[in-house]
């Protein structure tokens, strides 16, 4: 049985209706104290697949109860899907004492579950923060269905060199078009990072700046106010994970950006495509 935190309900139903599987209809409650309280009165003792966002702190609490109720309610065993791991970028102590929180959260996790599917963590190396069996699933070529089936001589480009081969992957699905990637210059005097396109031409053709997740858009919406000035015809940007909190939308749109598309990892406006699919065949 599917059992969907409150952050992946779309997501959630999509892969009852990819896999046949039998959708819980969790509850999901608030104390007057503030303490939070997620069941499932609907389960039944069976295999339970939680599928759950951690895209706040309340949604890795409530993931962690899902877990525990399910347990509590005869589960034969637990898979955890984590469409999107909150903390997953905190991957190593960045300065002394700071902590590995893509660690910590995932030793939580590793207590109330036999297995645990990620899709595009931002490093694939967080899966051996897991104490149970992990499996990682890559969603990039996912991104080429909802693009239009006109781009003009596309040329798919990543914000920086890491992440040329989520660019490269959207453009073979997509199956036409050049792969480059913006170039990162820091001056180590003031600490200023400049961004700027490679040496590709963009001059004339549609352009899709793809990377694995849109946050805060300031890095995305610079690298596109660079590329704009090479007068390319349109601008769009993809990412598995649009999570595009406070203003980042709007700040795309001024940079040039003409539409966001994402996936359902992050349950968005700009969630155009599901991963079910993908999900589904790792099940």
């Amino acid at each position: 049985m599917l059992v969907p935190g409150s952050a992946s309900q779309s997501l959630a139903a999509a892969l009852a209706a990819e896999t046949g599987r039998s959708l819980a209809t969790p509850e999901y409650r608030v104390f007057p104290d503030g303490e939070a309280c997620a069941s499932v009165p609907e389960f039944a003792g069976e295999e339970a697949v939680v599928v759950a966002a951690t895209v706040s702190n309340d949604a890795l609490v409530e993931l962690l109860q899902l877990q525990d109720a399910v347990r509590e309610a005869g589960a034969s065993s637990v898979t955890t899907v984590l469409p999107y791991m909150g903390y997953a970028r905190q991957d190593r102590a960045f300065e002394e004492g700071q902590p590995v929180s893509a660690r910590a959260v995932a030793r939580a996790v590793s207590t109330g579950t036999d297995r645990v599917v990620l899709v595009n963590p931002h490093e694939d190396g967080v899966a051996d923060f897991f104490a149970a069996e992990t499996t990682v699933l890559d969603a990039a070529p996912r991104l080429a269905t909802p693009l239009p089936d006109d781009l003009a001589d596309p040329l798919f480009l990543a914000p920086d060199e890491s992440a040329r081969g989520i660019a490269a992957e959207t453009r073979d699905a997509y199956d036409r078009g050049a792969v480059d990637y913006f170039e990162k210059e820091r001056d180590y005097d003031t600490g200023a990072v400049t961004i700027r396109p490679s040496d590709a031409d963009a001059s004339g053709r549609d352009v899709v700046v793809v990377d694995d997740i849109i946050a805060t858009g300031s890095t995305m919406s610079e690298a596109v106010a660079a590329l704009v000035k090479r007068g390319p015809e349109r601008v769009f940007t993809a990412c598995v994970h649009p999570m595009l909190v406070g203003n980042a939308r709007t700040k795309l749109a001024t940079a040039g950006v003409e539409r966001v598309f994402g996936t359902d990892t992050v349950e968005r406006e700009a969630s155009a495509v599901s991963v079910a699919p993908v999900v589904a065949d790792a099940l």
